[in-house]
């Protein structure tokens, strides 16, 4: 039977993804006591990444933000492997969000949104966590955004 996070996932339409696997020297996520840290994921789908380039250079603001909320995702199939049930997650902690953008480009946090808001949509006030956003001139596979994650649990 799934639990009310799984549920919760069907009734705003997404499938978790299998998580993906390293691409170099690191591990996909740690658990250190009672918190699951999580590499950063970029926003891939169906084994390719969904959204690449800049962000104000080509990509969209509305791709951005759909690879932002991607990128989630892919951070909820890491963390679900990593502890089995995603109804463990007691708090989503901190989030760490990376857009890869021209350096007149400014709204970084528009498109770190994406994340933000899937993961209270998700997880309710439990989902409402401390974050960084940063731009960078580039990022692996040209990837337009990566998000890193740090989660309680239970």
């Amino acid at each position: 039977m799934a639990g009310r996070i799984e549920a919760r996932l069907a009734e705003l339409g997404i499938a978790l993804p299998t998580p993906a696997a390293p691409i170099a020297n690191y591990v996909p996520f740690n658990i250190s006591g009672n918190l699951v840290i999580v590499s950063g994921q970029i926003p891939l789908q169906d084994g390719k990444i969904a959204v690449t380039g800049k962000v104000g250079a080509g990509v969209s603001m509305e791709d951005a933000v759909a690879a932002a909320r991607l990128c989630f995702v892919n951070l909820m199939a890491q963390v679900r492997a990593a502890v089995g049930d995603l109804d463990r997650v007691a708090r989503v902690v901190r989030l760490g969000g990376f857009i890869a953008a021209g350096p007149d480009f400014t709204q970084h946090a528009v498109v770190m949104n994406g994340a933000s808001d899937l993961a209270v949509e998700v997880f309710g006030d439990a989902g409402r966590h401390a974050r960084t956003t940063i731009g960078v001139p580039s990022l692996p596979g040209d990837a337009a955004v990566e998000v890193e994650g740090m989660f309680e649990i239970a």
